[in-house]
Formats: structure tokens, sequence, C-alpha cells
């Protein structure tokens, strides 16, 4: 039997950031991964995703370009190569991790893990013993029950990266952040995109605001957006609705959300949530087993990267008796890589005011500022969301060019503690898009100059 302080199962984000943490705290640490190190987010996620709106990007500057005096011509797509660069970017950053526990002293077992009647947990034909075990074991996409589907050829999340040939028409059936995403992927390279969502809207999650920028820009893409949408069947050549409208398609995609991996949690036989979706925890991601934590995809936060990679950090933590405040979830940001860029954290003005604050919003266009306007960037704003009393920041919401950049600005400032009074006076330097940031600030306490 092999012993370890800590064996972290998993080895996407939240796990292989747990276990580098683990290993420079002095434990002994294994990590075992059933499928592909990275996890979701290197192998089938944000990783590869962002690869393709690169691409997509050259066209539409390219686009841009011949609209302002400048002809680029972009010939034919060699899609294969697209492909062949998404994985070097992937392979890169597989071997990072691994040089990571080389270096770091953790044993990496590929295999599937699994818990014995008595609790040993196994390998293959290995049997390892820990002190502590953190459940990292993450997500599958989610197929909602639709009449047909099963007969079909379809894609998921986790598969549309296998794809090698473009196709001339994907039908998308999900309006979230990864089904968005990867329409402005694929359709700047040509691709017929039809999004079919059966919500009220798309993006449901991001700013109203947000929302209908981003809707306007699908449309101005040639992307078919339709909402509240009725699914009826799925046939081999086409996608139709109770309404008898039929959307062909040489390939579909189901980008419904996901589900948690519980197979391990509830062979532990762990408390789930009051919904039964996710693996209960307290504040330390300490699951209802003693020296059992769960984190990322399991215990029902964001699912995002950065959420598991903080949890895993806080969990090794709380493992090695150090105390730390609890995670707030109102700092962790959330991104949505489109054109323009969605990044925002924090409480919405309308959870904010449920929350009893007397709410103090203000909101500048990027179309005043003289960098957006000599880059061609004016799409978008930024949006703070203050209270009266203290002027406390509450949220913001940034859309625009790099919006996930420009969104920790304001994202320090409030994790420090400070006011949109501190906010306001920074200096930024001009020109540049960041200045919006400041101008915001500076609304919100009567100070504006350009507002």
């Amino acid at each position: 039997m092999e012993k370890y302080d800590v064996v972290v199962i998993g080895s996407g984000p939240g796990g292989y950031v747990a276990a580098i943490k683990a290993a420079q705290k002095g434990k002994k640490v294994a990590v075992i991964e059933k499928k592909s190190i990275g996890g979701t987010c290197l192998n089938v996620g944000c990783i590869p995703s962002k690869s393709y709106l690169k691409h997509s990007r050259f066209i539409l500057d390219a686009q841009t370009a011949a609209q302002n005096g400048i002809e680029i011509k972009t010939g034919k797509i060699d899609y294969s190569k697209l492909v062949k660069r998404k994985d070097q970017v992937v392979n890169t950053l597989q071997g990072g991790i691994q040089y990571l526990f080389k270096n770091n002293k953790i044993t990496y077992l590929e295999g599937e893990a699994r818990f014995g009647i008595d609790g040993s947990l196994q390998v293959g034909k290995r049997v390892l013993e820990a002190q502590d075990i953190i459940l990292a074991t993450g997500s599958h996409p989610f197929v909602p029950p639709i009449k047909g589907l099963e007969k079909v050829d379809f894609l998921t999340t986790d598969t549309f990266f296998n794809m090698r040939e473009l196709p001339q028409k994907l039908v998308v059936i999900g309006g979230g952040v990864i089904a968005v995403e990867l329409a402005f992927a694929m359709s700047p390279l040509g691709v017929s995109v039809t999004l079919l969502e059966v919500a009220d809207d798309i993006l449901l999650t991001e700013d109203e605001d947000a929302r209908q920028i981003i809707k306007k820009k699908l449309q101005a893409l040639g992307i078919k957006v339709k909402t509240k949408v009725k699914l009826e069947e799925v046939s081999p050549a086409d996608v139709r609705l109770k309404d008898g409208t039929k959307f062909p398609f040489d390939k579909i995609l189901v980008a419904a959300g996901r589900k948690a991996n519980l197979e391990l949690a509830k062979t532990l036989d762990l408390e789930l949530d009051e919904r039964k979706k996710f693996v209960k925890v307290d504040e330390n991601y300490q699951t209802s087993m003693p020296h059992v934590f769960a984190i990322g995809d399991l215990c029902g936060g964001f699912q995002l990267a950065h959420a598991a990679s903080a949890e895993g950090i806080h969990a090794v933590e709380a493992i090695c008796k150090e105390k730390k405040p609890p995670l707030k979830q109102t700092l962790i940001p959330r991104c949505v890589y489109t054109e323009p860029e969605v990044a925002s954290f924090g409480m919405s003005e309308k959870t904010a005011q449920e929350n009893g604050y007397q709410v103090v919003v203000k909101k500048v266009p990027f179309s005043g500022n003289g960098r957006a306007l000599a880059s061609l960037e004016t799409e978008g704003y930024v949006k703070i969301i203050s209270e009266k009393k203290y002027h406390e920041i509450l949220g913001a919401v940034v859309v625009g060019s790099d919006a996930t950049e420009m969104i920790h600005t304001i994202l320090a400032v409030c994790a420090a503690e400070g006011t949109v009074d501190e906010l306001a006076e920074n200096v930024f330097a001009h020109p540049t898009l960041s200045e919006v940031i400041g101008e915001t600030a500076n609304a919100l306490v009567g100070r504006a100059i350009h507002n």
C-alpha cells in the first residue's frame, strides 16, 4: 500500500493547482486522472475555444481593415492547421503541468480511481492510503432528452474539438456562454451558425445590457439566434420545432450546460446539496466525511477554472490547519470571450437592491473614449454598481475590447476594500480604454469630466 498525505482525484485547474499547493507546503501528494492531464478546461474547454476564437478574430480584423483602406487577402481556410495549432497549445500546457508535478515530486497516476468496500483507494492494481482526499472530478455535458437526438451523431463540448473538418451548417442547441463563444468562433470561418435556446434569452447569467450588445453582434455576423424555442425532434438532417420550423445542419452541437461527476461522491455516500446536484461542502470545502474535500464543478459554485483553482488552494490551506477567511463568490470574475468581450464580478443592480443596499449605478460607454475611437473599438461600456452611504463597490460589468483584462482593475480595488472614491482618484494613462473605468468611478462621485 502506498501512503500519501494528500491524494487529489482529477487534474483539472482545481486538482492540479491543489496538488502543487499541497506539495509546496511539504505534503506527499499523488494525483489520479482517468482522462487527460489538465482536465476539461485545458483539453476541451477554455484553452481550445480561445485558440479558435483567436483564429476567427484574424478574419474579423481583416474585414475591419478592408473597410478602412487596407485590403488583406485571407484566402482559403486550412482548418487542419487551425486544429494543429490548437493541439500544440494544449500539448504545451499539458507538458507544463507534467513538469510542475515532477518538479514538486508529485506522483501522477493515470487510471480510474475507485473506492473499495473497505474504503481503500485503488487505481488499477495499486492501492493508496491518504490522510486527506480532494475530489476534483469535474463535470460532463448535460444532454437534454430531445426526441431523435440519440439517433444522430451529435457533438458536445467534450467532442467538438475532435472535429477535423469545418461544417457548412452548424446548429447549436443552447445559448449559454460556451454556446455563444463557439458561435463566434465558427461563423467568421465561413460556417452558417444557428443558435437555438429554449430560455427567454441567451446569456441569462450576464448583464442585460451586455446581452443586447452580444445579440446584435451575433446577428451582424449572420448568426441566427432563436430564443424561447420549443424543440420537437432532431432528425439526421435537421432540427424541427413544434411550430414546424426546420433548421438543417451538417453538424449539431448540444451545449446545454454541464452536470457534476458525482459517481465517486456517491460511492463514499457523501451528503449532497438540497437539489441533489452537487456535493455539500462547508466554507473550507470539506464534505460530510472527515478528511474528504470537494472542489470545482462538484460543489455548486461558479463552474469556472479560476474558481476551482481558488477553491483547491483554500481546501489545501484548511488541510494544513491554516485559518483563512472564506472564499468570496462576489470576488470571482466571470468572463465571456465574445467580440466584444464581457466581464463582470459581484452583484447586479437587482441583486444589490434585494440585499438591502441603496444602489447607485453609473454606466459610461466607450463611444466617447479617444483610444476606442482611434482603435475602432467603441462597442460596449463600463458599469459600476455601488451604494450610496459608503461608496462601496458592489459589482461591475465591462463590455468591450479586452474587457476580460480590464475587469481586474476594478476587482483589485474592491478586493482591497477600496471604495469608488479611491478608484476615481487613480490616474489612468491617456489614451487607454481603461480611462473609462476612471470616468465611471468619477461619475459615481459627481466628478466626471467627459460624462
